[in-house]
């Protein structure tokens, strides 16, 4: 899948855990992306965000920077 689908979707989630407040909706982001995307796509959102992470809405660039950290 295309880093520019995924950041897509990734922004999708980020803006429906908006609501929680900006640490809980990262970590909750973070959570979505570990128990539902396909290793496959995790690895390559964690890619783009390795190559400045262009168009990452700051929820979900913390939430994948936390992905990477693990």
């Amino acid at each position: 899948m295309s880093p520019d689908k995924l950041v897509y979707m990734a922004n999708q989630i980020g803006k429906f855990f908006a609501h929680e407040g900006e640490t809980q909706a990262a970590q909750s982001v973070a959570t979505h992306l570990r128990r539902y995307w396909d290793p496959r796509m995790r690895t390559t959102i964690i890619a783009h965000y390795d190559a400045g992470g262009a168009g990452l809405d700051p929820i979900v660039r913390q939430a994948v920077g936390s992905l990477k950290d693990e």
